[in-house]
């Protein structure tokens, strides 16, 4: 659940009092934005019983100043967020070649940020090395990646949309989700995972045959869609 409230000591205090009060059970929190007076906050709630949900959302909202902008069920363990990014960092340090690297950052992003598709796009010739999902054409993706550099030089960023670029790989990572707006928090622990993926890829540089997966001039994935793409994840030569 998504709460905006005031940005003041004691409303968070407030809000999981009153998510408590209808035995809900918060298991994790996460700071999201702070802005203007404002905080925006991601609850994660264990309820044994979700018809309460409709009382436990009424609540909230009778705290002054808070709003709820989401809610939606987890799946899995219902861990929040941050636990999950960091397990998706061990998992890429894990992988055992490059094009492994790229779809566990892929798969794990969307994962972790609910998001409907996540891709990782190479900047140099628009194809798609990774994806998640149904991401449109790599040609649109890299085109965006190349003009929202000055969307986030205004501060103008669509909030539908989150991208991280991969200076090493000349690459991007991105993602779409609607409904659930991209929030600072959220766009900096994907700057981390796509750096750390990055690097991961840096080390497999030196004399492996599957780095051609983000080199184009070492015949590598030449598909700018995910319609031809059957076989990434097991690696290329």
């Amino acid at each position: 659940m998504r709460v905006w409230l005031p940005d003041r000591p004691g409303a968070l205090g407030l809000v999981a009092s009153r998510i408590g009060a209808v035995g809900g059970d918060v298991v994790g929190i996460d700071i999201l934005e702070r802005d203007g007076g404002l905080a925006i906050d991601e609850f994660v709630v264990g309820l044994e019983d979700s018809s309460v949900l409709d009382l436990m959302l009424s609540e909230v909202r009778e705290v002054e100043g808070a709003a709820v902008e989401a809610v939606w069920p987890l799946v899995g363990d219902g861990q929040d967020a941050g636990m999950g990014s960091l397990e998706l960092a061990l998992a890429l340090v894990d992988q055992q070649s490059p094009s492994k690297v790229l779809q566990c950052l892929a798969s794990g992003c969307n994962r972790t940020t609910g998001a409907d598709w996540t891709a990782v796009v190479r900047l140099d010739d628009g194809a798609i090395a990774a994806f998640e999902g149904a991401p449109p054409p790599g040609s649109w993706l890299s085109a965006f990646v190349f003009g929202a550099r000055g969307s986030l030089a205004s501060g103008s960023e669509p909030q539908d949309m989150a991208w991280s670029e991969m200076a090493i790989s000349s690459a991007a990572l991105v993602l779409g989700r609607q409904g659930r707006p991209f929030r600072a928090h959220e766009r900096k622990r994907l700057d981390l995972l796509a750096g750390i993926a990055d690097r991961q890829l840096q080390v497999w540089a030196v004399g492996s045959k599957e780095w051609s997966v983000l080199s184009p001039t070492k015949g590598a994935l030449h598909s700018a869609h995910p319609a031809g793409m059957e076989g990434i994840g097991g690696g290329s030569g």
